[in-house]
């Protein structure tokens, strides 16, 4: 059971090793400025492999449960599937339900544990293959690999290192779970930490909170939900930043840093490295810096509204 490219590696591992009775995925979705319909990585990678898939709105509903079990598996392996699981389908195979995890459990239970990871500042994380139970991310861990977070790691560029890491650890533990050499360990619940989900207005950058911060959010919600700030009624997105010293103006003011866009807060500046204007595509700073009349000076914000600088408006070209 899984959905998106996170998935992928760890589908291809189990079908190279292992008899796959089928795929569970989501639905197709509208994607694309047409809003055709886009089936998931998963559908097509098991496409590929030429495995049966199933794609149930409700992996609970009776359908998709009489499904499973005319496929009769051993094991289920979930990688990012999306949705919730229950005992009805947690006790159905003989050696349970498998999780593939992207973070060292119990930090970073929940839907966004990669994001998380790099707004919380952390040094490292990693993927937890873990015996689901019916709460969120709680079951006994059967094995664990780190991974460190680099200085420039997006969510994306972290992601995709964890899903290879992912089946490689999947691919080595479970023959040794089957044979019953190992033993689940159960989570310290005290050291618990949660991942909610992420929506899009998360990535509105508040500029009353420190740069460093607002550094990690960039790179936190890169490549989705994507970071931006509003200069007067435009919204301005921010595909990359780094931290400056402050300059001394009030949080929230534009200035021109070495010919680069950037934003005070109350510790640093936001240096704007690569910016995408509102209809436009991604620049340089430089380059959006050069055409932006009335920039410098003026107030970013966190919601649309008139240009805060009096007799000066955004470039419209």
């Amino acid at each position: 059971m899984g959905s998106p490219d996170f998935a992928v590696p760890s589908l291809r591992a189990m079908a190279e090793a292992h008899q796959v009775a089928g795929v569970i995925t989501q639905p197709d979705r509208p994607a694309g400025r047409g809003r055709g319909l886009r089936p998931p990585p998963v559908k097509t990678a098991a496409t590929d492999l030429g495995l049966p898939i199933s794609q149930p709105t409700r992996v609970l509903s009776p359908e998709a449960v009489d499904q499973l079990r005319g496929w009769a598996p051993d094991l289920i392996v979930v990688a990012a599937f999306g949705q919730i699981l229950r005992p009805v389908l947690l006790d159905l195979p003989k050696y349970g339900c498998i999780n593939v995890h992207a973070s060292l459990l119990p930090r970073w239970r929940g839907a966004a544990p990669v994001p998380a990871a790099i707004l919380g500042g952390d040094d490292e994380t990693g993927i937890t293959i873990m015996r689901m139970d019916p709460g969120i991310d709680t079951g006994p861990i059967l094995a664990q690999s780190r991974q460190p977070i680099l200085p420039d790691d997006t969510a994306g560029s972290l992601l995709a290192r964890l899903a290879h890491a992912g089946a490689a650890l999947l691919a080595a533990t479970l023959p040794e779970y089957v044979a019953g050499r190992l033993e689940p360990q159960p989570q310290d619940d005290r050291l618990a930490t949660y991942a909610p989900l992420i929506g899009k207005g998360d990535g509105a950058l508040d500029l009353e909170s420190p740069a460093a911060d607002l550094e990690r959010r960039v790179r936190a919600f890169d490549p989705w939900p994507g970071c931006f700030v509003y200069w007067g009624p435009r919204r301005l997105a921010i595909r990359r930043a780094r931290v400056a010293p402050a300059s001394g103006a009030p949080p929230g003011r534009a200035v021109n840093f070495d010919g680069l866009p950037a934003a005070s807060t109350p510790a640093g500046l936001l240096v704007f490295e690569i910016v995408q204007p509102e209809g436009r595509a991604a620049m340089t700073g430089g380059e959006f810096l050069r055409g932006a009349r009335g920039f410098e000076g003026s107030t970013l914000t966190t919601t649309p509204g008139e240009v805060q600088q009096p007799g000066v408006a955004p470039d419209s070209k």
